[in-house]
């Protein structure tokens, strides 16, 4: 190979890697017209612009923007679907756009694909705890807490479903485990497990002594 052959290989293989970044990690800005420049102008197809879409989908669901969010992540998926991520990530986009049965089926498919990680159990958990299905909601809530015995958010949520079940020992249990973890990234957990037990404290009838005789 010449020495001009193989400068443009090197050429070739920078831009190549300069693009497939690109590609990768474009939603970790919070401007989707970089996804959609990538998406039009990226020689890279096929399912690697995948990324391209979840990563403008991802843009959209922290700006709100639901069915734009849902409609990047069903391209998404099309172009590649075996990624549990992006079933995850459209389930809480279906979610939080009312579409609850939606958002079940995703996370069931996310779930599928990798069993192991809790966050998709509380997700789906919430979903069921809104559509009022309690009792598969704590189930996948069970999991959660069992694959990730830290998350103080699961053991809150799990608690919340627990007392609308009027389960309020298995509540108090789950408010008071959820306060006992360290702050860090549960504080706002913790200070809500901290309010719901003062709820129940209050609620409960005050203990009235034996007259003495």
């Amino acid at each position: 190979m010449t020495r001009a052959a193989v400068l443009l290989l090197i050429v070739l293989c920078v831009l190549v890697g300069l693009s497939t970044h690109m590609v990768v990690n474009c939603g970790d800005e919070d401007d989707p017209d970089i996804c959609s420049a990538v998406i039009g102008f990226s020689p890279l197809r096929g399912s690697l612009i995948a990324f391209a879409y979840a990563g403008r989908g991802r843009i959209a669901l922290r700006h709100g923007d639901f069915r734009r969010a849902i409609a990047d992540f069903d391209e998404a998926i099309h172009l590649n679907p075996n990624r549990g991520s992006l079933y995850r990530d459209r389930a809480t986009a279906r979610r939080l756009n009312g579409e609850l049965e939606g958002a079940i089926a995703d996370y069931d498919e996310a779930i599928a694909h990798d069993p192991k990680l809790a966050a998709p159990y509380h997700q789906r958990g919430l979903a069921l705890a809104a559509m009022g299905d309690l009792d598969r909601a704590i189930l996948s809530f069970n999991t959660a807490v069992r694959l990730d015995p830290s998350d103080a958010q699961a053991r809150l949520d799990r608690g919340l479903a627990f007392l609308a079940r009027g389960q309020a020992d298995d509540a108090r249990a789950d408010f008071e485990a959820a306060l006992a973890l360290p702050a860090g990234k549960n504080g706002a957990a913790r200070e809500a497990a901290r309010a719901k037990l003062a709820e129940l404290a209050s609620a409960e009838p005050t203990q009235v002594s034996a007259p003495r005789r």
